[in-house]
C-alpha cells in the first residue's frame, strides 16, 4: 500500500470499529501525540498505550461517530506502518464537548 492508502485504511478502520486492523497499521513502538490541554492530551508510546485512550471515548462523547472529510493529521510511516501520528485538531473544542477539561 502507498502511504496515503495506509492512512486512509486507518481512518476507515477507526470509522467502522475494526480496531484489530487499525492496530496492525501501527509500529509497536509508534509515538502518538494528542494536542491540547485536556485529559487525553499527551504523548503515547506504543499503540497499546494509545488504545487505552481510545477505549475511553464512549464515556466522554455522547453518540460518537466519525465522518472522514479530510485526512488532516500528521502521519509518518516507516516500512509501510505508521511510526508517528500527531493529532492536532481543535483540542479545546474537543475538550469542551467531552467535558474533559
Amino acid at each position: 500500500m502507498t502511504p496515503k492508502e495506509v492512512v486512509q485504511k486507518g481512518y476507515d478502520c477507526f470509522t467502522s470499529g475494526d480496531m484489530e486492523t487499525f492496530v496492525g497499521l501501527f509500529h509497536d513502538d509508534c509515538v502518538i501525540t494528542m494536542n491540547g490541554m485536556h485529559k487525553f492530551s499527551g504523548t503515547y508510546h506504543g499503540i497499546n498505550e494509545f488504545m487505552g485512550v481510545l477505549a475511553q471515548i464512549p464515556s466522554h462523547f455522547d453518540n460518537f461517530s466519525v465522518k472522514v472529510t479530510n485526512m488532516g493529521h500528521f502521519h509518518k510511516l516507516q516500512d509501510g506502518k505508521i511510526k508517528e501520528f500527531w493529532i492536532y485538531d481543535d483540542s479545546q473544542k474537543m475538550a469542551r464537548v467531552m467535558k474533559a477539561v
